[in-house]
């Protein structure tokens, strides 16, 4: 069975509605506070369901346009899944190497000029070592990465698959 592009972007649109509604779970239906870097991987989801519903709607023919929303998608996934390894390596350090926690981002984005922001934020605090919420033993920046190293590996194949049906060449000499 071949899957369209269609089919694809709208599944990846849809999994990303998924992650975003169960973090808004967790955070308003459990009361768990996301740290920075779990805001930080939100943005990359955020992109990729944005991107993925433009792809789903726009439905192009061009093989260049179904490899430019793939290579946005792909991007912005891997974002978030690189974050995710980083909150994963931080909660994995031995306790006398966390980070110290800081003020929170709500405060630096107020007081700090965005590149600082996000230097601030990917070094990391001991919020973010923190580990409040496992499942099967496993914390949630672990199933986090799990889930967006899914997604990248679905964003990647839309973005380097062969697309059957319209030759742009042959379709201009028509």
């Amino acid at each position: 069975m071949q899957w369209s592009y269609r089919f694809v972007s709208g599944f990846l649109f849809l999994a990303s509605v998924a992650g975003m509604a169960f973090a808004l779970y967790l955070e308003h239906g459990q009361g768990l506070e996301p740290c920075p870097l779990c805001v930080f991987q939100r943005i990359g989801l955020i992109g990729l369901g944005i991107i993925s519903l433009i792809a789903f709607l726009h439905n192009p023919i061009s093989n260049a346009f179904k490899r430019f929303y793939a290579l946005l998608g792909t991007l912005s996934i891997l974002w978030s899944a690189g974050i995710a390894a980083r909150h994963v390596w931080l909660q994995n350090l031995p306790p006398d190497q966390v980070p110290s926690c800081g003020p929170g981002l709500d405060y630096w984005l107020d007081t700090l000029p965005l590149k600082s922001v996000f230097e601030q934020v990917l070094k990391g605090s001991g919020e973010c070592a923190k580990v409040d919420w496992t499942f099967l033993g496993q914390s949630l920046p672990v199933w986090s990465l799990a889930f967006f190293a899914v997604l990248a590996l679905i964003s990647l194949w839309q973005l380097l698959r062969h697309y059957p049906g319209v030759n742009n060449k042959t379709a201009k000499k028509k």
